[in-house]
């Protein structure tokens, strides 16, 4: 019998697993640092909410990943999340393996309702979008919902588990090796075929381990920027076309592009927590709980050339910057207070229109923290958006810095995602080939089947 390692139970991970287990011939072992769902809330809170004392590991590893702490948004489109195209080899191929997953996520309880616009909707929007300089990207979404994401979860577990996957969580893997890996404990395992799908949490890692093994990588361009919210009713129009809309914009002064990002309509703003100067924002949407705001993710794609080309370290750099000025929290400002070039108090922010949903921030400057550059490409493409969607531009609209996504070093692989080193395939957001839950799991599907081939 071959042994499979999974290093990695995000989307990924748990995929390429639901994939491989309809091999019966195989012993398929997926190994974790972080805890099963049920021990991953936070333990103030005693929900699936982050706050600032929760630990990195809890948060962003374990099974189901960062994704498990998300709006449970699934875009089934392959021009969302990365070349899904590209990766599956046509976009055909893109089309039946996100139509794969998505059928898993409702056979294990993700709701049955899904958000598609009608043609025509698409088109006035579309037509709205241009006519201010703007692409709209429309997209067919499910939302499984920030509550019912763990329940989702650990039912694909349960099944994995009934067809004999086994799970090894709360263990981290120190060092991978043709043939072996060793965990931090010093406990070798032996494999026939290893996936290393570790997520965004642990891109740095696999960057190392790829270089001590002789895996070729390269950098990938970073997301940074803000998250914005606004008053629900100003989203409403839009929101209720596209549940997630997506925009594309490029700035005037510096012609850099620009991309709406995790709309949540009715959400709350949170914070993920990466390190101890690492703080960034995120969303969250609820099925159940809605509040009186809408909020989203405006974000610079930010590419780096030599001799500085690490684009993580600069996104750490800025989150540093972000945390130093907030005292170890994000900051917050009103996009009143930036027209006047004025911070932001707590004095004004009592009396704003919109009240934050995400109170543990420090109101200050985020011209200070983020570069000049990324700072009047936000400016900018708020007011473009504002001819869009009037009023998201208004005075009393607030701002979150930093919102970050990183991107992982790209990990150079064949067709399959094989790496140069036999037998040792990698895939997700962790390896740099995808962004989202549901391109890690095509990614991990197509490793998969790569897997199976050699099996055979």
């Amino acid at each position: 019998m071959q042994k499979i390692i999974i290093i990695g139970a995000g989307s990924a991970g748990l995929f390429a697993a639901y994939k491989l287990m309809e091999n019966k011939q195989l012993e398929i072992k997926v190994i974790d640092k972080g805890p099963p769902v049920k021990n991953r809330h936070c333990e103030l809170q005693k929900d699936y909410r982050y706050c600032s004392n929760c630990e990195p590991c809890r948060t962003l590893s374990g099974v189901g990943g960062a994704g498990l702490f998300s709006s449970g948004l699934l875009n089934l489109n392959p021009n969302i999340g990365g070349e899904l195209s590209n990766l599956a080899g046509d976009e055909q191929k893109a089309l039946e393996l996100i139509n794969y997953i998505d059928n898993v996520f409702v056979v294990n309880g993700a709701p049955k309702n899904i958000y598609q616009a009608s043609q025509s909707q698409v088109k006035e929007l579309q037509n709205k979008a241009n006519s201010v300089g703007i692409h709209f990207i429309p997209i067919t979404q499910r939302h499984i919902g920030t509550e019912n994401a763990p329940k989702v979860i650990s039912a694909i577990q349960k099944k994995l588990e009934n067809n004999g996957v086994e799970f090894l969580l709360n263990t981290e893997v120190d060092t991978i090796r043709p043939n072996k890996i060793i965990t931090t404990k010093g406990k070798e395992i032996k494999y026939d075929f290893c996936l290393v799908a570790p997520g965004r949490s642990g891109m740095t890692w696999l960057s190392e381990q790829m270089s001590e093994i002789g895996v070729e990588t390269r950098y990938e361009p970073l997301d940074v920027g803000v998250r914005v919210e606004v008053p629900s009713t100003v989203m409403e129009p839009i929101c209720s076309i596209a549940r997630d809309p997506k925009f594309h914009i490029f700035t005037p002064t510096y012609d850099d592009f620009v991309r709406t990002f995790c709309v949540n309509h009715q959400g709350f703003v949170v914070q993920e927590v990466y390190g101890e100067r690492n703080i960034t924002t995120n969303g969250h949407s609820f099925l159940s709980e809605r509040s009186n705001n809408t909020n989203f993710a405006l974000l610079v794609k930010i590419s780096l050339t030599e001799p500085l080309e690490d684009t993580t370290a600069y996104g750490e750099t800025i989150s540093f910057n972000c945390a130093t000025l907030g005292g170890g929290k994000p900051l917050i400002q009103r996009l009143g207070d930036i027209r006047k070039n004025r911070r932001s108090k707590w004095s004004k922010l009592k009396n704003n229109f919109i009240q934050p949903t995400l109170k543990n921030v420090t109101p200050g400057d985020i011209s200070m923290a983020l570069p000049h550059r990324i700072f009047i490409d936000i400016i900018e493409a708020l007011e473009k958006l504002d001819k869009l969607i009037p009023g998201v531009a208004n005075n009393s609209t607030l701002l979150y810095a930093p919102e970050i996504k990183y991107s992982a070093k790209r990990v150079i692989t064949n067709q399959f995602l094989e790496t140069s080193v036999n037998n040792l395939f990698v895939a997700g957001d962790g390896a740099g080939l995808t962004r989202g839950i549901v391109a890690a799991a095509l990614s991990g599907l197509i490793a998969a089947e790569g897997i199976l081939k050699k099996c055979n």
